[in-house]
């Protein structure tokens, strides 16, 4: 099989609508994304449109991918998840906030990729939506150490039924300290659209840093983003 890899190639049964800087359904790159969260949300074979890769560095450098869902967006709070602060990504993120985000839904030959600096949420924000979480997802919470090594499935079903008899089925689950929020604020978007021939289109949006100029080619958006194409 691995000498087949190089060979495996699936061309798009139907040729993709170019989409240029003059197809863009805003120029404020929230609502563009908002667009195309939409599109993958109303396609029946994208089972979670949610699902995105988080990717971290640690201080030294060090990098680390994973997958994990999407709980909000806005162009106020940024991308927003939640997971225990305990876990790799959290202590790279206190240690190292710049981060990125990737978007894949192959059904719509889509993809977005961003690039922002993460934040803890407020307690007050992550209580919030701790309580509004199944009382199972709730229990789950607890019991999981998130990145810890175990011995063995056994002993998590045994940690998870004790905590299930020791809550019972009424008594509230409050919020372990260790857990709760991260929101990314964006400093750039990627929007990408496959093409069968790998003439890929590519158009971002980005903050323009200090000193900086945008290129002749650029284009102006909302809020201070420069849209631009790139090439495949």
């Amino acid at each position: 099989m691995a000498d087949e890899i190089a060979g495996i190639r699936h061309p798009y049964l139907s040729k993709s609508d170019i989409f240029d800087i003059k197809d863009l359904h805003s120029k404020n790159p929230f609502q563009q994304f908002n667009k195309w969260f939409e599109d993958a949300s109303q396609s029946s074979n994208i089972l979670e449109p949610n699902a995105m890769a988080l990717a971290t560095a640690s201080n030294s450098g060090v990098p680390s991918v994973r997958m994990l869902l999407l709980k909000g967006f806005s162009e106020e709070n940024g991308f927003v998840f939640y997971t225990n602060y305990e876990s790799r990504k959290s202590k790279d993120l206190q240690a190292n906030p710049q981060c990125s985000l990737m978007f894949y839904w192959e059904p719509l030959r889509r993809s977005v990729r961003i690039e922002g600096k993460a934040a803890k949420m407020s307690r007050e924000a992550s209580e919030k939506y701790f309580s509004s979480r199944p009382r199972d997802s709730q229990i789950s919470a607890i019991v999981s150490k998130q990145g810890q090594v175990v011995n063995n499935r056994e002993f998590l079903d045994k940690k998870h039924s004790s905590t299930v008899e020791q809550y019972g089925d009424k008594m509230p689950i409050e919020m372990p300290d260790y857990w709760g929020g991260f929101h990314i604020q964006p400093s750039v978007f990627e929007f990408w659209q496959g093409q069968s021939n790998r003439l890929h289109d590519r158009i971002m949006f980005r903050k323009l840093g200090s000193g900086e100029k945008k290129s002749g080619s650029a284009m102006v958006g909302e809020n201070g983003w420069i849209i631009e194409r790139l090439s495949p």
